[in-house]
């Protein structure tokens, strides 16, 4: 056991596991500095663009579309709220296809309780999964609020424009649908119901940083490359990221103050 990843004398054979918010990216890759050159990263984080930065790094990169209803409040305290599959962890590689390192990745996962596919076009479902996640911004901000709010559908709506326009490839919903099926049973803990999801979490410990610029962010981004406004995801980035920054609790705005902040007639 060391303190620190850079501690570690990482060989040939090793495989790093990187499941840190997309923020905290760059930091990690610099403690993996004395890595092989041809270190295998698995990306078992939110966003698309965490493959990206390691392929500048190493040409070995594997994602994964992290589907795991859990909660990390506590430091080394970690509560996995479904059962008895604790969640879907695909694998393949980056920008796509497979190789033998994913079915041994695969099946380890497996062997942990979860369950795990390899899946050669898995970043169509890592695409899929950030259109989800536009929502984390919201549910940070205004609490448990469904995803039918006109908020998240507006937010959605302007995703699938902009990802239309780029020529992104993404798993619909349909697909996504069928890879869950029913093996996520999401199930109380000491009697408790699951609080909230990861953007929800990184507020309620006040860690300072969130990972709206990732999610959010990435639809603004592609927006602006592609001449489509996105003032739905942008409002939703900037308060994210300005609750983070002032260690605001979750749930302390409504969706109403939220919507009040557009340009009239964005909804």
């Amino acid at each position: 056991m060391v303190a620190h990843v850079g501690e570690l004398e990482l060989g040939d054979d090793d495989v790093v596991l990187l499941a840190v918010k997309g923020q905290d990216t760059p930091a990690a890759l610099a403690s993996l500095a004395g890595a092989p050159a041809d270190v295998a990263v698995v990306c078992l984080q939110n966003g698309v663009d965490n493959e990206r930065l390691l392929l500048r790094r190493t040409p070995r990169v594997y994602a994964v579309p992290v589907m795991l209803p859990a909660t990390h409040l506590v430091p080394g305290v970690v509560d996995a709220s479904s059962a008895p599959t604790t969640g879907i962890l695909d694998v393949g590689r980056y920008p796509e296809g497979e190789d033998e390192l994913c079915h041994a990745i695969s099946a380890a996962f497996g062997r942990s309780g979860f369950s795990s596919e390899v899946n050669p076009t898995v970043m169509r479902f890592k695409w899929s999964k950030l259109l989800m996640n536009l929502g984390n911004a919201l549910e940070a901000a205004c609490g448990p609020v469904g995803r039918g709010d006109p908020l998240y559908r507006a937010a959605r709506a302007e995703a699938d424009a902009v990802l239309s326009a780029a020529g992104v490839d993404v798993a619909s919903d349909d697909e996504d649908a069928a890879r869950r099926g029913d093996l996520i049973s999401i199930k109380p803990i000491a009697g408790e119901r699951r609080g909230g999801g990861s953007s929800w979490q990184s507020l309620a410990r006040g860690t300072g940083s969130i990972e709206a610029d990732l999610l959010n962010g990435e639809i603004v981004l592609l927006g602006r490359l592609h001449g489509i406004p996105t003032p739905v995801n942008e409002l939703l980035q900037r308060t994210a990221n300005d609750l983070a920054r002032r260690a605001a609790r979750p749930g302390s705005m409504t969706s109403d103050e939220l919507a009040a902040q557009l340009p009239p007639g964005t909804l």
